[in-house]
């Protein structure tokens, strides 16, 4: 095969990956779908972008291997640290004050978007930090990458990505194991890993606070659009969303 896509060969697999996941192709990123598609033509064994093109469009779980390769999975843990900042000391005790009249006392949490798992893993360590006694919580994490969910799920850290956390959190949530750091169960079991396609509806309800951060940047306006009334449908009257600085 040739060593780029052609205009008419791009055109067919960035409108496939846009209507399937709302991700957007332009000119600028290109040279991304163009490596990552030779990719997994050889992987696959196939002679051209076409055959490729006809296994996708027949095949859902090729499908999802495409969209998993194509999607940038830069995370780590207590990324952007304001956020987390407003999220202990602002975010949480509202939702408690809240909770406390409503007699509700879990707090649920929706991680969308979560990569190989960081993201989830730091909300629940605050969680399990300031949370008062009586109150629990539970939180969905999805992503489209069913290689970076399989991270989340083994929780699994090599000791070069625990650098942001803090040694009060990862004495008592992690063991020190050969060549990097194992979350222990008492936090793993906290969070339900699960796949999930931003361009379709979350079924869960009554979501009290969802991250979405550098997420969004990846689709156009109207996909946007369609992702945020998604956040919409499946957040509490009074509830709190995370995005990116960029977005």
């Amino acid at each position: 095969m040739s060593g780029f896509l052609s205009d008419e060969e791009f055109n067919l697999f960035r409108n496939v990956i846009y209507a399937e996941s709302g991700i957007t192709f332009s000119s600028t990123n290109r040279s991304i779908l163009d490596s990552r598609l030779k990719e997994r033509v050889r992987e696959k064994g196939l002679n051209s972008v076409q055959e490729y093109y006809r296994l996708i469009t027949s095949n859902r779980e090729e499908m999802k291997s495409l969209l998993d390769s194509v999607t940038t999975n830069l995370t780590r843990f207590f990324r952007n640290q304001p956020h987390f900042d407003a999220f202990e000391n602002y975010v949480i005790p509202h939702l408690v004050e809240q909770k406390k009249v409503t007699l509700d006392k879990k707090i649920r949490i929706w991680s969308a978007g979560c990569s190989t798992g960081e993201e989830p893993y730091t909300i629940a360590m605050i969680l399990k930090d300031i949370l008062p006694m009586g109150f629990d919580f539970e939180i969905m994490a999805s992503d489209i990458s069913l290689k970076s969910l399989m991270v989340g799920q083994q929780g699994f850290y090599p000791e070069s990505r625990v650098t942001g956390i803090p040694e009060k959190y990862l004495s008592r949530f992690f063991v020190k194991v050969d060549n990097g750091y194992q979350v222990k169960d008492e936090l793993k079991s906290r969070i339900r890993f699960d796949y999930h396609n931003l361009k379709h509806a979350a079924t869960t309800r009554n979501l009290d606070v969802v991250f979405c951060r550098n997420v969004l940047i990846y689709f156009d306006e109207a996909a946007q659009l369609e992702v945020v009334n998604h956040f919409w449908d499946a957040m509490a009257p009074k509830s709190y969303l995370y995005i990116g600085h960029s977005e």
